[in-house]
């Protein structure tokens, strides 16, 4: 994505695969929160809007006083989109004294990284989709975008109305959110008694997936839902393209990534996808954009949402008058908050009493509604 990146003071090494990688991005003595996300590797773009929502965040609670007294210390776990790596940065949390995470944003990361969360008392706000991170009964995890199921039902909605007629594929990438979103396609669509005429699976990280372009073209497909990251979208349109196979790809929160739109070339214009109402056009965080926009970053994708998750930490401890878990923990199941990304209510399980989606069309650089 473009923007300009934050300078970051390490405090904390590398390492090797399988161990934390945080960092710190102020050296205050004051109230430790945690941020997490893929940020190095394949997704690192995504990590990135995660990242420099949170660090606007704590920018302007500290130049407002900080939470209770306190100067807000942002410390930056790199999860790398990895289950083991997520419980490495959780674990890293937990030694650090984290009162709260933002974090995190793979739901194959969030899953495993809950548990111990769970276990330290530390509340957490995701923006990960898959309906089994609330499902748990754990009472200090929140989600403050909605559930793959609601996604889910959307896109198929959309896809049945939209391309009555057409041959419809539907194809995961085999990760918790990928393969959750599309089986939630998927129903909706047998819901509506829209066949499919391919149900397929392919494996992240790949690059050749001429195989499956083989497979759409000889079973004549025109639309790919997909459930699954941004990365493979641009090269499944790339090599369809290059096959002669025009299709148009129909996917979910994730492919709001601007590295999609440099990766996929000219064929992004055939990428449609399900998204939270753009809490850019919104007043309520107009001042916030207008600050990231002046540091030419351009808020983006779930930007907004991870600076809102770190808005409802702080208003909730100013309310319990504490940042003991049990405390936050009631002030959110029980409160509505005002934020950037407008009015905040969890229900019981931890997810939002009102979700909403609705669905976008990449034309050129940017992304807006589908008229």
């Amino acid at each position: 994505m473009n923007g300009v990146k934050h300078s970051l003071t390490k405090l904390a090494g590398l390492g090797t695969t399988g161990l934390a990688f945080t960092w710190s991005v102020a050296a205050y003595a004051g109230l430790s929160v945690g941020v997490a996300g893929p940020m190095t590797g394949e997704y690192a773009s995504a990590g990135e809007q995660f990242r420099e929502g949170a660090v606007q965040a704590v920018k302007d609670i500290n130049a407002a006083g900080g939470i209770l007294g306190q100067k807000v210390d942002l410390v930056v776990g790199d999860d790398v989109c990895d289950p083991k790596q997520a419980v490495s940065v959780a674990n890293s949390f937990v030694n650090k004294k984290v009162a709260f995470v933002d974090g995190h944003w793979c739901s194959s990361s969030t899953l495993p990284a809950s548990d111990v969360y769970n276990d330290a008392q530390i509340p957490q706000v995701t923006v990960s989709t898959n309906p089994t991170i609330t499902e748990r009964g754990i009472k200090g995890v929140f989600r403050i975008t909605g559930r793959d199921d609601q996604q889910g039902k959307v896109a198929g909605d959309y896809i049945a109305s939209k391309f009555h007629g057409k041959k419809v594929a539907v194809v995961d990438d085999k990760t918790a959110y990928g393969g959750g979103l599309a089986d939630e396609i998927a129903k909706e669509l047998a819901a509506k008694q829209f066949p499919v005429a391919l149900r397929q699976s392919i494996t992240a990280g790949e690059k050749d997936y001429s195989g499956l372009v083989s497979k759409l073209k000889a079973n004549g497909v025109q639309v790919l839902a997909y459930g699954g990251y941004y990365q493979e979208v641009a090269l499944i349109l790339r090599q369809a393209a290059q096959a002669g196979l025009n299709i148009t790809i129909v996917g979910g929160d994730t492919l709001t990534n601007n590295e999609l739109v440099s990766a996929a070339g000219p064929e992004i214009s055939k990428v449609i996808f399900t998204f939270p109402p753009d809490p850019r056009k919104s007043a309520a965080a107009a001042k916030v954009v207008a600050a990231l926009r002046a540091q030419k970053i351009e808020p983006e994708g779930y930007m907004l949402y991870s600076y809102a998750a770190i808005q409802v930490f702080a208003d909730a401890a100013k309310r319990a008058n504490s940042t003991d878990y049990a405390a936050i923990v009631k002030q959110l199941h029980g409160g509505s908050f005002n934020t950037v990304v407008g009015q905040v209510d969890f229900d019981a399980k931890g997810d939002l009493k009102s979700p909403g989606y609705v669905v976008y069309r990449w034309n050129g650089n940017n992304y807006d509604y589908v008229k």
